[in-house]
């Protein structure tokens, strides 16, 4: 069981280590990465730079406003104290949305890897819902009994995902690739394109989870200057680090012949390689270490939204019920039920339908919820320099206010190109994209109607909204002490 470090035990190196293995590199690379340079051509690596670059201008203002906002809920509660209690409302059950959909669509890549897995080590050839039900269960048992990926557990798979990936690219630039070395990916006829723009949504999906070094501010040494290094250590090192492995497997294949390839199956495209340039052994041992990549993923996100669950029920736009702690194991049991339960019947739906895991599970689901991401990330923008607007500060205009607007506008722009992208980003029909890109307005009006409700039926509880940790551990204690007795 993984335990809380001691107040004041972590550096900022701590911090992004853990945070970039939550990431988990390889699922990302072997996982994702094929299909955003199916859908952006070989300009790919350049969608995971200008995504980082936009990341880090937003975390200045970000982990600025960091250090005045303790509340547990996150981007709900910066959008909160920035822009008022109806937008508050909006964004807390916009990031419901959005991160569920992210982790619901990842038991579809589950299902693909653990499928082509176990039949290529074991040739055991079952569907891939079995796999992903299992994940289910799996996320949900370990969720429930509070089980985690220790840290030193989390460390060795992230190293060992890392070196795995490294070990492919050094093997692809010392045979000099397919037909020599070129970095035609970064030049810019292949970066300014309309394939390029739609994968931005590829690209910040990558990153999605590096704003939870917030949560370490607890246990940082020196929370002020910790967690703006470790933000900027993580998205740093993420975006540099996708972006040149993309580029390696683009030069295994060649530029000319890359997206060929990626389209006759994506979900392998970087197993092929590793079989070419490096031999079996390590194919193998990569499909393994896939399957704990996605878990770990699965499972991060799993207990991530299970607490904000907690954080936003605790604040009463929720049933009371969700915010319940196991007696035992401390665990948000019934948040985890309720997640797991509307996992399952996600996937249930995509096997009835008889639905691709990779191309229609994992890019349909996810595709709502890059989008409602990075329109969150837009508000708490905003966010940032009317709360500094308001509140007594010694902080300087670049942080609160030029670094917010410069990112705002970064992400408003990649949003832009997404939206009016989604056919190349989705490869699905026209029905289809109008479904996914209504979700989010859909998200949007049940937020301003839930706040609408709270304000007329639950004054009490609207007023409190975005109240600081001692009210929501109050009303978490309140409610677990009802219902152990």
């Amino acid at each position: 069981m993984e335990t809380k470090p001691p107040r004041g035990s972590l550096g900022a190196g701590d911090i992004a280590f853990f945070v970039i293995s939550a990431a988990a590199p390889l699922m990302i690379i072997a996982g994702i990465a094929p299909y955003a340079i199916l859908v952006g051509g070989i300009g790919a690596p350049s969608a995971y730079l200008i995504a980082g670059v936009i990341l880090t201008v937003f975390a200045v203002g970000f982990t600025t406003m960091s250090r005045y906002v303790r509340n547990g809920g996150a981007f709900y509660a910066y959008v909160t104290k920035g822009l008022g209690r109806p937008a508050g409302v909006v964004a807390a059950v916009l990031a419901l949305g959005s991160y569920n959909a992210l982790q619901i669509g990842m038991y579809g890549l589950l299902g693909s890897a653990a499928q082509a897995t176990f039949e290529s080590l074991f040739h055991v050839d079952l569907p891939w819902t079995v796999y992903a039900f299992a994940g289910v269960v799996i996320v949900w048992y370990a969720g429930y009994r509070s089980i985690e990926f220790g840290a030193k557990l989390l460390g060795a798979l992230m190293i060992a995902e890392t070196g795995i990936l490294v070990v492919l690219a050094v093997a692809i630039l010392v045979k000099g690739g397919a037909h020599g070395l070129d970095l035609q990916s970064y030049a810019p006829s292949h970066v300014f394109t309309g394939g390029t723009s739609a994968l931005l949504a590829i690209a910040f999906a990558a990153f999605m989870g590096f704003e939870s070094t917030v949560i370490y501010r607890g246990e940082a040494r020196d929370p002020k200057r910790t967690i703006p290094r470790a933000t900027y250590i993580a998205v740093g090192f993420l975006g540099i680090f996708y972006s040149f492995i993309s580029w390696a497997v683009i030069q295994g294949f060649g530029s000319a012949d890359v997206v060929a390839q990626a389209a006759k199956d994506p979900a392998d495209l970087v197993f092929t390689e590793m079989d070419r340039y490096v031999g079996g052994w390590a194919t193998d041992l990569m499909h393994l270490l896939i399957i704990t990549s996605v878990l770990a993923g699965l499972l991060a996100f799993h207990n991530a939204i299970n607490r904000y669950t907690v954080a936003v029920a605790a604040e009463g736009m929720l049933p009371k019920r969700l915010v319940s702690l196991h007696p035992k194991t401390g665990s948000p049991y019934v948040a985890g039920g309720f997640q797991t339960v509307l996992a399952a019947l996600v996937v249930a739906g995509f096997a009835i339908g008889g639905l691709d895991p990779y191309l229609n599970l994992l890019i349909w689901v996810n595709t709502p919820g890059v989008i409602g991401l990075v329109l969150l990330q837009v508000m708490v923008s905003i966010a940032v320099p009317t709360f500094f607007r308001k509140t007594p500060h010694t902080e300087g205009p670049l942080r609160t206010i030029v670094a917010p607007v410069l990112a705002a506008i970064g992400m408003i722009t990649a949003l832009y190109l997404t939206i009016t992208k989604i056919a190349a980003l989705s490869g699905a029909s026209d029905d289809v994209n109008h479904v996914l890109l209504a979700t989010v307005p859909i998200v949007i009006v049940i937020g301003l109607v839930l706040a609408w409700w709270l304000k007329a039926k639950r004054p009490e509880a609207y007023a409190a909204l975005g109240a600081e940790p001692d009210v929501l551990e109050q009303a978490t204690q309140e409610e677990n002490d009802l219902v152990n007795s």
